[in-house]
């Protein structure tokens, strides 16, 4: 009978071993459960975020989706003491086994299971819970599940050990872990919390790290302090026991408190946001089907389709695919994006208009809109039309949307609109506590001023600094690169470059007399302007051209004809279909964004050539390989003659014209060229400018164009816009080592005359080998 019994436990124990060594190698082979292949084991699908860069190598900004928010570091970008805390607190033999520690592993079935010991601790090691992250992560749904969950982490954490060094396995735990956030991996969590580099942490912030490690919930340092403290303490107290740290050490640090930097990982927030979001909107764009787009879409339509033809980074994620077929994922897949922006000329254009539109005008704007009925709209419009507006703006709010989501009359959604709620509210200096009605806070929100700027070289089309408003978090709309707004007189260049095109010179004189024209139409058109200065007299075109005459653009539009005209600013780059082709297209009522702008204006400074802009560089993976180079884009706008004659018409505009400002009141004497802008009613500020170097330009108004001044003294563009590049270039200048030299003169050719006729004798005629170089 006894030796039936041990024959009988023998072969029990043996059918186990063998039961155990069956299930583990059903488990290698993929045969129970999911284990991964040897080629996937050795080349884990890293879910990074792709990361932003500037041109001078500043990161500012990464995509990813809310858990994966995931920054890699190679093991020598972590502070040691972050590997000491970790391996003390999580497996303090680590070391010492080979991805499954049998000895953890029996003390915690013995402790925890038999004697019920809750401090005994776990058995996973930390290559085990690296196999839970990267490949188990989804929990079991059900009792079989849950039982083979465990034995196929161990059969991960083994081939794991197999395949990666101890650093390297340390490397991606870290690289993995989730510490809230939106903080996921040590990178993101060390700037998160402590606003530094993973490398410079210290022990006591490696400690409290080590500590989320356990329960990150549990343990958040933000909303349970005192808690997070106590467990780093624990920690400290594990790197003691493993001969980490002195006892010494461990109780001088805790003795600390805890000092976070927290800064949480948002992409609203921190240096060129509205350019992010254009990229990350760009990059992920689908190729346009008119479908998806609503019926009143059609410019938007029109733009995406050319964007998808012309532009290659535009659906670049789409447009081209990884080696495994898919589309690349700028939320995954660790790009690194290299944009043109220089870390300092974007900082010094989001100071120039914060300080000039945030600090300045909007206090006086503030001051102006006090006690009056309509505010922020112009008092021209009846409390009929302000209602309505209101109205349109509360019927777009997700408030409202939410509501009537819900089943919410429109009653209940009115009253709930009109009753004051304690809320907190957006402020230049600060967010403030107040109590207002949701109807209120509209008001609110619309009464601050819009901004959108601009810089670009005109040689290279880099973008050098983009600004699409004031404060992303609360102003989403772009109006650097998205919006467009009336430009005014600063669509004059284009009529007047017509002209030189069309063999005029900047010297030809024409009657400055106030005049009636019959558009196509048959109507009756008679063009207002700002002042009588030698009215009557035959004035020059470069005098109308630098005193922004309206009378003078009116004869130039009825000698060579709207639609002439309409042809010249598509050829500059302009994309608006809704352009009319009517006599007062000279005084720019069209809407154009602040980009198109810019870009149209480097065809001045660059002998004809417009330049398109130039948002990125280069796009590598996150293994450094480049996958995609942006060249400029260039097309020849108009001939090498005429961009001289403008180049010397523009510089009379800013050097005795609307934009001589800049000289007298900023003192900045730079050569340049420019050309402000105001439509009607002061509802646009514009101001376009160039140097031999860098084109820019800037707009300011209202979130509607019934928000505005009552009066042109703070809203012309003179006043409004050319003060925000004045900022902005004076801060450039002031940097040396920016290497813009305030001094550079345009390319000129020697002893030009712009009054010169085309046809005059002092014209070289070109031979024939030139004219074939030249069209070569």
């Amino acid at each position: 009978m006894r030796k039936t019994l041990i024959i009988t436990l023998w072969a029990l124990l043996a059918l186990g071993v063998a039961g155990v060594y069956f299930t583990f190698r059903a488990i290698a082979h993929g045969q129970i459960g999911y284990m991964p292949d040897l080629e996937q084991l050795a080349n884990p699908v890293d879910k990074f975020a792709t990361q932003v860069f500037t041109a001078d190598g500043k990161q500012i900004g990464t995509w990813s989706r809310t858990r994966n928010n995931r920054l890699s570091v190679d093991y020598d970008g972590i502070s040691p003491w972050m590997v000491k805390a970790l391996v003390a607190t999580e497996d303090e033999r680590f070391y010492d086994h080979s991805g499954v520690d049998f000895r953890a592993l029996m003390r915690a079935v013995v402790k925890r299971g038999l004697m019920g010991q809750s401090s005994a601790g776990g058995g996973s090691t930390i290559t085990q819970q690296l196999a839970k992250q990267v490949y188990t992560e989804e929990k079991a749904q059900n009792v079989v599940e849950r039982a083979m969950q465990k034995p196929i982490e161990w059969a991960i954490a083994v081939e794991l050990e197999r395949l990666y060094t101890k650093e390297e396995i340390l490397t991606m735990y870290l690289n993995y872990f989730d510490f809230l956030h939106n903080a996921v991996g040590i990178r993101t969590a060390a700037m998160t919390y402590f606003s530094k580099s993973p490398d410079a942490l210290t022990i006591a912030e490696a400690a409290l790290l080590t500590g989320m490690c356990k329960n990150p919930s549990l343990y958040n340092p933000v909303r349970y302090p005192e808690r997070a403290r106590e467990r780093r303490n624990v920690v400290l107290g594990q790197m003691v026991r493993s001969g980490y740290l002195s006892r010494a050490q461990a109780d001088s640090v805790a003795q600390t408190p805890i000092e976070l930097h927290f800064h949480r990982a948002d992409h609203k927030e921190g240096m060129a946001t509205y350019l992010r979001e254009r990229l990350r909107t760009m990059m992920m764009a689908k190729k346009p089907e008119r479908s998806r787009y609503a019926a009143w879409q059609g410019q938007v339509y029109h733009d995406d389709s050319l964007a998808w033809e012309t532009d290659p980074l535009y659906g670049w994620c789409n447009k081209n695919l990884k080696p495994d077929g898919r589309p690349y994922d700028l939320y995954e897949d660790g790009l690194k994006v290299y944009t043109t922006i220089d870390s300092r000329m974007q900082a010094y254009a989001e100071e120039a208009m914060r300080e000039h539109v945030a600090l300045y005008l909007q206090p006086l704007f503030d001051r102006e809109l006090r006690g009056k009925p309509n505010r922020p709209y112009t008092s021209s419009l009846t409390p009929e039309q302000v209602a309505s507006s209101i109205d349109r703006a509360k019927r777009q709010s997700d408030r409202y949307r939410t509501m009537k989501a819900a089943g919410c009359t429109n009653e209940e959604i009115d009253r709930a609109f009109r009753t004051p709620t304690a809320m907190t509210v957006f402020s230049h200096t600060g967010d403030r506590d107040t109590t207002l009605s949701p109807l209120d806070s509209i008001r609110y929100y619309k009464s601050f001023l819009r901004s959108g700027f601009m810089a670009m070289d005109p040689r290279t089309g880099h973008v050098k600094a983009y600004v699409g408003g004031l404060n992303y978090t609360h102003f989403q709309y772009d109006m650097a690169g998205v919006g467009r707004r009336q430009v005014g007189s600063t669509i004059k260049p284009y009529l007047y470059t017509l002209a030189m095109e069309s063999n005029m010179s900047p010297c030809d004189e024409v009657p400055n007399v106030q005049q009636t024209y019959t558009t196509a139409a048959g109507q009756l058109w008679t063009p207002r302007n700002g002042s009588r200065s030698r009215y009557g007299e035959m004035v020059t075109l470069k005098w109308g051209l630098q005193q922004s005459n309206n009378w003078i653009s009116a004869h130039l539009v009825n000698r060579f004809g709207a639609d002439a005209l309409k042809r010249m600013i598509h050829d500059f780059g302009i994309t608006n279909q809704d352009i009319v082709a009517s006599p007062s297209l000279c005084l720019g009522p069209c809407d154009i964004s602040v980009a198109e702008m810019v870009s149209a204006y480097t065809a001045y400074p660059s002998k004809g050539v417009r330049t398109s802009p130039v948002l990125v560089s280069r796009i590598e993976d996150d293994g450094g390989t480049v996958l995609a180079e942006f060249a400029p884009r260039v097309s020849e706008v108009i001939s090498e003659t005429a961009s001289y004659k403008m180049l010397v018409m523009l510089q009379g505009v800013m050097n005795g014209g609307t934009g001589s400002r800049m000289r007298f009141r900023y003192g900045i004497n730079s050569p340049m060229g420019g050309k402000t802008g105001t439509t009607n009613r002061n509802s646009d500020g514009w101001f376009i400018g160039f140097t031999p170097s860098l084109v820019f330009g800037a707009w300011v108004g209202g979130e509607e164009r019934d928000i505005h001044f009552n009066t042109m003294t703070h809203a012309q563009g003179a006043a409004s816009a050319l003060p925000v590049c004045a900022g902005f270039l004076k801060k450039m200048y002031a940097d040396r080592s920016l290497g813009y030299d305030p001094d550079e003169a345009f390319d000129l050719p020697e002893g030009f005359d712009p009054c010169a006729s085309p046809y005059d004798e002092q014209d070289i005629p070109m031979d024939e080998p030139e004219i074939d170089e030249i069209f070569e």
